[in-house]
């Protein structure tokens, strides 16, 4: 920590590479998106189709320049509990797939929004089961394991969340994960305020901002990264200007909280948009 992430999706013409070292001055991590249950697909695809030397340069090159590369798995087009896929042998088919690109760990963007708004435990369970399994074919130390929940399934509501949403997976599963990459946004008027992103979040999903996530779940604040859109027209909701959301990491960091913060998505999250937004707490 802090942890600077960026996922990269979009389509860029006149190139089938992930970002150079260059373009990603100002980040540490960079998550390319997404591996699904049928397989990789857009910038996971295009990493598999360049040739091993190829792959083997661009990951030489990042570690060098101390950024890690990892995948993220399923994202809104898929929802494997709901579609019935088995939590062991989907994380036994995600690990051989990090290892056998020689990428940094995955990224563990579960939106199958149907199975924890369903209330029965289902989600919970499988995300708990799917994580450790996860992690005992990616050893900690050796690989990097994250969450991207949205912000809200840490709320302490039990009448949203009977069987706890992301609390009891922290509580099952915690221990495996090694930070997470909070969605704030697409939320709503939610989260757009530094007050409402860190400290006291709305009624709505009550007790799931950065410092009451980190306190009503016994979380360290470096394992929170505040993740936000890199424009508007990134997420339906959520955006903050890279003045503001500056000022409000500033304002976290001088009450303790060193996690970093997350973007969807390149190119839009550019190494001048990171610069801006770092430039009153960690300057690049």
């Amino acid at each position: 920590a802090p942890r600077f992430v960026v996922y990269t999706d979009q389509w860029i013409p006149g190139t089938d590479e992930p970002p150079t070292v260059a373009q990603l001055k100002g980040f540490n991590v960079l998550i390319l998106s997404f591996l699904l249950l049928s397989g990789p697909a857009d910038k996971a695809l295009e990493f598999t189709e360049l040739d091993a030397a190829t792959r083997a340069s661009i990951i030489s090159a990042y570690h060098a320049a101390g950024i890690s590369i990892m995948v993220s798995a399923f994202g809104s087009t898929d929802a494997p509990t709901s579609e019935g896929a088995d939590p062991t042998a989907t994380a036994n088919t995600i690990a051989a797939f990090v290892k056998q690109y020689g990428l940094d760990g995955v990224d563990v963007d579960y939106e199958d929004f149907n199975a924890i708004n369903s209330g029965t435990g289902s989600a919970e369970t499988w995300l708990i089961t799917f994580t450790k399994a996860l992690r005992a074919q990616l050893p900690s130390g050796q690989y990097i394991i994250t969450h991207a929940p949205v912000a809200p399934w840490f709320t302490t509501s039990t009448s949203l969340y009977p069987h706890g949403a992301y609390r009891a997976v922290n509580t099952g599963a915690g221990s495996s994960i090694d930070w997470y990459n909070l969605q704030f946004y697409n939320q709503g008027s939610d989260y757009t305020t530094c007050t409402t992103l860190l400290t006291a979040s709305n009624s709505d999903f009550p007790h799931s901002s950065v410092f009451e996530i980190s306190s009503q779940n016994s979380i360290a604040l470096n394992k929170l990264v505040i993740g936000k859109p890199a424009s508007s027209g990134d997420a339906s909701s959520g955006y903050m200007s890279a003045s503001t959301l500056a000022g409000c990491l500033k304002q976290a960091k001088s009450s303790g909280w060193n996690g970093g913060a997350m973007f969807w998505e390149y190119p839009d999250a550019s190494a001048s948009w990171i610069a801006s937004v770092r430039t009153s707490s960690w300057p690049v």
